[in-house]
């Protein structure tokens, strides 16, 4: 039984240990990373497919005979049809819950930076202003003390708990958005939250229902004061939106670890460097050795799972 691994490149594997991996199936091939027109001949024969972002569509599902299952090294299964793996009976199992404690503390990192404007404090000593500063500090830019200030949570689940337990250590009282359930003790309205929130996080999921959650309206409906944090997936903000209301001053920060296309064209709205106070990092709060090692420990133990007929983490 053979299995194919289709972009270990996106988990660093120098810095990873595959023993469990390579002992799960008696043979394997790693692939560092798979171009679409590569897919269909690297999966055949294979078993088990184990990809990232690798696109393994309805046509590359069917034409391979022998798949048995797909597993997806990652939380999103976008990249897999899984209707038609449904069609043919093969299960395919995510990994959840290993990047909390990482995407996290990013996101407070994040959530620091635009309150303590530290990153344009840096530039402005690299810039000579503190040499040339009259007196023994800068202290030009705002800074926000996040102590008895409000974090709105914008999806609650294992990514919003850990976040709002960071932000209560920091004395923040936390507001909780309600989903598309309605009313539940505990929460409130969007609305509510977003025009109370000193702190938005995003952390929910992209769906038809999310997309775009935060555009114009919502950037309206928040404080100017406000700052907006978005390490989930990119699609859920307005992007054009988002830089007109952070150049006009609408709303007073905003920091992503994602956007609506990975890698971003050169040329993206956010990326033109004139848009004030805002940060973006390049989709990395979950690449932290111990939180890749807990995913790919993850695609081993959905393997083993599937192959003891007892299959876990099914999406299917």
């Amino acid at each position: 039984m053979k299995g194919v691994f289709l972009d270990t490149g996106t988990l660093r594997p120098a810095e990873m240990d595959f023993t469990g991996l390579e002992q799960s199936l008696p043979e394997w091939q790693l692939y560092d990373q798979t171009w679409p027109d590569e897919v269909a001949q690297r999966i055949a024969g294979a078993a088990v497919v184990v990809s990232n972002k690798v696109v393994l569509d309805a046509a590359l599902i069917r034409a391979a005979g022998d798949l048995k299952l797909i597993c997806v090294c990652a939380t999103g299964t976008n990249n897999v049809d899984l209707a038609a793996a449904r069609e043919r009976g093969i299960p395919v199992c995510n990994v959840g819950d290993y990047a909390g404690p990482s995407v996290a503390q990013h996101t407070l990192a994040l959530i620091l930076g635009l309150a303590t404007r530290w990153h344009d404090y840096h530039q402005d000593v690299l810039a000579g202003e503190w040499s040339r500063s009259p007196m023994f500090c800068l202290m030009h830019r705002p800074v926000m003390e996040l102590a008895g200030k409000k974090l709105g949570i914008i999806g609650y689940g294992t990514l919003g708990r850990d976040v709002a337990k960071l932000g209560e250590a920091f004395g923040m009282q936390v507001l909780i958005a309600e989903g598309r359930g309605g009313p539940q003790p505990g929460r409130v309205p969007l609305a509510q939250l977003l025009a109370e929130a000193d702190v938005v996080s995003l952390h929910c999921p992209l769906t038809d229902d999310t997309r775009g959650v935060i555009g114009a309206e919502a950037l309206h409906a928040m404080k100017r004061s406000a700052l907006l944090v978005n390490t989930a997936r990119g699609g859920l903000v307005d992007e054009i939106a988002l830089r007109e209301a952070l150049l006009s001053g609408e709303i007073a920060g905003a920091a992503l670890d994602v956007l609506s296309v990975e890698p971003p064209p050169a040329d993206h709205v956010l990326l033109r460097g004139d848009v004030p106070n805002l940060i973006i990092t390049p989709h990395n709060a979950w690449v932290s050795v111990e939180a890749r090692q807990r995913l790919l420990d993850g695609v081993v133990n959905n393997i083993r799972a599937w192959q003891a007929g007892t299959p876990t983490n099914l999406v299917n």
